[in-house]
């Protein structure tokens, strides 16, 4: 490749939106160009380094059973109501009609092509277990688009299924595929990434883990034990029990409060009594059912886990619309209220053997102290709808648990037949019995993989790539290119590199050796040749890695080999 002949513009002006560095290096570079809302351009560059992270995906997928196919982007909306999603999935789907005047959506993800797929042609336990699996173009229309290619609304996605007579049989191959994605991210240059338990979300089923680049810049919040192996989203983490602590009961006793509603205005009309003490109240109503409110009580200083709370629900949830009840907002508590057809209490375990806490009176600027469970109110069981913190303590071997952010990289979910079932897909058992396969599912995005590489490596100066995925090897600075003598010489070298099998780039522009040099910088190619005057005079290339650890003089005849042998590792 010719720098002269590149397409897409390096710049300095950059969005404000773009605010973390893959975000603003990737379009520095010229490598993404926005098109609309989540929605972008991959220039060449971009492009070579997907190809080439999709080359590692295949070989790993390939390298355990896998079988490459292609699911359509457009699909009927009969498969969806197979599957009970078409309704289920809300506005981040695309419903749209053809000219014949037929519902179809488009792909978001593809658990009932797959399905469709092999329903009709796997009838026997003998065909099975098999993993099929894709990298496709996808789209959710996301609501928040963010980070370039981070949170994206048309996206590239590996994504597989698996189908297995027997949960034992599916636990053996997701192990299979659990170690694949370290070799995975691993392979295309990733250091600092994790494997955590997750929420199964729309997908469905049991098990599930996420891979995490931790990076300050991510939005996914998790949970993790310096002093053992426990690891997990916020959305699914557990801690030890919280222990309120034994106390003498105090009489119940009603307070003036006035406009102190929020925990913290009542903590300080209290005269600074923890929010520990304090029993929050929290009001939601389920999603398309607005006449029914479900009201979670939690201890002060925590807050819902909604994640967890939707879980408990089996239901989507909004946040509630007071407007017509009997419940004072701020001023909400767990005494004399009872629940109805309309009204639905949840308790956190929080709240468990709680005394002489402080609640709402479900009165007008008043509040309750002294609340003892069991003698001033009961709950039938305790729930875990709470988020963990800093302050909580590991649920396997008591150690402080911190908090990190991550970009999500890759998932991988134990599906079980929850759609085999919905879309009555069968075989026949070793006994002879029907059963519907039990599935795993299996993610990893190309643009965000991009991105978390970028995210992991770029600097002040621009990206940096691996040479796993670098969109080309070597770049090749012709300082003088108008010398004549210089010219050909670079372009031997070019044409030799090439012909050994060196991805490479030769910038033939006649431009000052400072732009040439912070461009290079800027696309992160691996390896910096430099012929020059200078160097033409002591028949030698000034070789220059893009992460500083080695610059070096190689004789000229020796350039090649040298290259080949950096190439390699």
């Amino acid at each position: 490749m010719l720098m002269s002949k590149l397409v897409g513009e390096r710049t300095k002006t950059i969005p404000s939106e773009a605010v973390i560095k893959s975000h603003i290096m990737l379009l520095k570079s010229g490598f993404i160009k926005l098109v609309t809302n989540g929605v972008w351009t991959l220039s060449m560059p971009a492009k070579k380094i997907a190809e080439n992270i999709q080359r590692i995906v295949r070989e790993e997928m390939d390298a355990i059973g896998g079988q490459e196919c292609l699911f359509p982007v457009v699909m009927p909306r009969d498969l969806w109501e197979q599957s009970g999603r078409y309704k289920s999935i809300g506005d981040e789907m695309v419903r749209f009609k053809d000219r014949n005047d037929r519902d179809l959506v488009l792909g978001m993800t593809h658990e009932e092509a797959a399905v469709h797929f092999v329903r009709d042609s796997v009838k026997s336990y003998q065909q099975l277990p098999f993993m099929i699996y894709q990298i496709q173009t996808k789209f959710r229309d996301e609501a928040r688009s963010r980070g370039g290619l981070i949170r994206v609304r048309e996206f590239t996605m590996k994504d597989g299924y698996s189908f297995h007579e027997t949960q034992e049989d599916l636990a053996e191959y997701y192990e299979k595929v659990y170690e694949a994605y370290f070799r995975i991210f691993s392979r295309i240059g990733l250091k600092n990434f994790i494997a955590v338990k997750s929420d199964t979300g729309m997908m469905g089923g049991s098990i599930a883990h996420e891979y995490m680049l931790l990076t300050d810049v991510g939005e996914d919040t998790l949970i993790i034990c310096s002093e053992c192996d426990y690891k997990a989203n916020m959305e699914v983490a557990e801690c030890q029990p919280r222990i309120n602590g034994y106390e003498k009961l105090l009489p119940l006793e009603e307070v003036f409060t006035g406009a102190a509603k929020e925990i913290k205005e009542v903590s300080s009309f209290l005269g600074g009594t923890s929010q520990k003490k304090i029993i929050k109240a929290v009001c939601y109503n389920l999603k398309g059912d607005t006449g029914k409110t479900v009201l979670c009580f939690i201890r002060g200083d925590l807050e819902i886990n909604e994640s967890k709370l939707k879980k408990v629900l089996k239901s989507d949830i909004i946040p509630a619309d007071l407007l017509g009840t009997n419940i004072i907002a701020g001023n909400i508590g767990p005494v004399g209220i009872e629940e109805s057809p309309n009204l639905k209490i949840i308790f956190d375990k929080s709240l468990d053997n709680c005394i002489n806490m402080v609640c709402g009176a479900n009165k007008e600027e008043y509040h309750l102290l002294n609340v003892c469970i069991k003698r001033d109110f009961s709950a039938n069981e305790f729930l875990d709808i709470s988020k963990v913190n800093s302050q909580d303590f590991c649920p396997k071997c008591g150690a402080k648990l911190k908090i990190n952010n991550g970009i999500e990289i890759g998932n991988i979910f134990q599906l079980g037949t929850k759609y085999t079932k919905s879309m009555e897909m069968k075989v026949l058992n070793r006994e002879g019995k029907e059963i519907n396969p039990i599935m795993g599912c299996y993610g990893i995005g190309i643009g965000r993989a991009i991105s978390a590489i970028a995210e992991e490596y770029a600097d002040d100066k621009g990206l940096s790539w691996p040479m796993s995925v670098a969109p080309w090897k070597v770049y090749i600075c012709a300082l003088r290119a108008d010398d004549q003598n210089i010219f050909l010489k670079a372009s031997d070298l070019y044409d030799k590199l090439i012909k050994a099998g060196v991805d490479t780039i030769f910038d033939d522009r006649l431009a000052s050796p400072g732009f040439k040099f912070a461009d290079c910088d800027l696309m992160g190619i691996p390896i910096r040749l430099v012929i020059s005057p200078r160097s033409l005079e002591k028949n030698i290339v000034e070789l220059q890695k893009r992460d500083g650890s080695l610059k070096e003089e190689v004789p000229y005849e020796m350039c090649v080999e040298r290259i080949i042998q950096l190439c390699r590792g």
